[in-house]
């Protein structure tokens, strides 16, 4: 089937989702949305012309025969369209195939042009039959659905089809289309109205971490004992008893360093360190015994106990530094250190607010998905859970992941765990589009340059290149699309709280 068809047709403009990412980044042009409703891919019609093929094909081409191919689909938002068309035209058809073939054809044995039908029809049965289907079902489908006023959002599924030469040709398509959705009441939904001012402790605890952040260990070189804030490089040797009940029984197993810091009272510090490690003195060696409770975080020591010899090799002490000017100046463009603290305080008071209106807004998408409640087209909630699972491969790489380590992982139970999720996402995206429509929002062309320069500027990709990609990609429209629930969900914002 030609790809040609799909994209003049399914292409055309219509309601369409992708997931609503209130509060989230939505700056990279391919996480703006993970689907689009009205886009059938050039792979999916080819597929659909293949299973049309798989169809048509038998040994007996005198039956109707019925076929269950392509993914599950929602019943609840399935449609079925059935085409019969004249043989008159079916075998018009195949004559104009066949007479193609014919000046193509180089077979061994016949001079070019002249190999004789009946050997052309033998030889490429399959894909003359796939070149009808080409020229015959595009039209005749969409001339169906249009007839019935209808839009598929899935990948239509040849359900049935008999094709032969001189006879009518009738098949069923199985389609997936959007839901009737029911927002009455939606202006009646309230959400909090978050405080996001700012308070002085917040402000303080901020510079504070700052100030850490900027910290420099230096050696304590007078003879004293640690003390809590100090902290001691040791070198270890610890056995691990793995206790009772484990399948290695007893045994022991060596662990050691060399030159690992401890902070003496530190809030990250094994009690049990601090304890044997407070009023040691630097050579000093000591030897004690660590039991780790089950939930502790490094699962090689998670519910066992440690029997360690630690050496003191020495006492390092933090040193913050001084907030004045001169710090001021090391932080950035700024001559004092009070220029410093208005732009952090004016900094954190904007993330502040940012943060917690995302959470109410996304509160408000729950309370919509809560109330209204509709069946979704099991396409888009796989392509949703398609999103979902990219976006978590694309953190776990930047965490460090290997492809190998990817392909271990247990896909079939991460589909299944991401479902409601995506459902809820899904559904969330559906309402604020209807809810967009009531409300006559759209996005200005305006908006979108401004959101293509940003993207340009962030890609380090010149504006006109970032352009011609996101068009050939269908990007654009999804970049419009997420930008017009973004404007939804933020005028509803404005008058919804409470």
């Amino acid at each position: 089937m030609t790809s040609s068809f799909w994209k003049a047709y399914l292409l055309s403009p219509t309601e369409s989702t992708t997931t609503p990412q209130t509060g989230e980044d939505t700056q990279q042009p391919t996480e703006t949305g993970a689907h689009q409703l009205t886009q059938t891919t050039d792979q999916d019609a080819n597929s659909l012309a293949e299973h049309s093929a798989a169809v048509a094909h038998d040994h007996d081409h005198d039956h109707t025969h019925t076929h269950d191919h392509g993914p599950t689909l929602n019943p609840e938002c399935t449609r079925q369209v059935d085409v019969e068309v004249p043989a008159a035209e079916v075998s018009r058809a195949f004559a104009a195939v066949v007479k193609q073939y014919r000046r193509a054809a180089r077979i061994p044995g016949f001079r070019a042009g002249k190999v004789p039908e009946s050997v052309i029809r033998r030889k490429f049965a399959d894909q003359i039959q796939q070149d009808v289907l080409e020229q015959i079902l595009p039209p005749h489908f969409r001339a169906a659905i249009e007839k019935q006023g209808i839009q598929p959002v899935s990948q239509p599924q040849v359900t049935s089809m008999h094709l032969a030469d001189g006879e009518p040709m009738r098949f069923q398509a199985a389609f997936e289309v959007l839901p009737t959705i029911d927002v009455t009441g939606y202006d009646q939904v309230k959400v909090d109205r978050p405080n996001t001012t700012l308070d002085d402790a917040e402000f303080e605890a901020e510079l504070g971490h700052v100030r850490e952040s900027h910290a420099i260990m230096e050696p304590v070189e007078e003879d004293r004992q640690l003390v809590d804030g100090d902290f001691a490089q040791i070198r270890f040797t610890g056995l691990v008893h793995t206790g009772e009940g484990s399948p290695e029984g007893d045994v022991a197993k060596p662990i050691e360093g060399d030159d690992a810091t401890v902070e003496i009272g530190g809030p990250n510090t094994v009690e049990a360190f601090t304890d044997a490690l407070r009023g040691a003195k630097v050579g000093q060696q000591m030897q004690f015994e660590v039991a780790y409770p089950q939930d502790f975080t490094e699962k090689r020591l998670a519910g066992n106990s440690v029997a360690y010899d630690v050496e003191v090799k020495g006492i390092r002490k933090k040193i913050l530094p001084e907030l004045d000017d001169a710090f001021a100046k090391q932080m950035g463009e700024y001559e004092t250190i009070d220029q410093f603290k208005e732009k952090l305080r004016e900094h954190m008071a904007n993330e502040k607010r940012r943060h917690l209106e995302s959470e109410a807004k996304d509160k408000l998408i729950g309370s919509f998905v809560e109330r209204f409640q509709f069946p979704v087209p099991e396409s888009l909630l796989q392509q949703q859970i398609d999103a979902r699972l990219d976006r978590g491969l694309r953190a776990l790489a930047a965490q460090g992941m290997t492809t190998e380590q990817m392909r271990n992982l247990d896909f079939t139970r991460l589909r299944t765990a991401q479902r409601e999720s995506a459902l809820d996402e899904l559904r969330g995206s559906l309402i604020l589009d209807r809810i967009a429509a009531i409300e006559n929002i759209e996005v200005a062309d305006e908006e979108m340059e401004s959101q293509l320069q940003l993207l340009a500027y962030q890609a380090r990709e010149p504006l006109e290149i970032l352009r011609k990609r996101l068009t050939e990609d269908g990007g654009l429209t999804r970049i419009r699309e997420q930008l017009r629930r973004e404007k939804t969900v933020n005028q509803l914002f404005d008058r919804l709280v409470a």
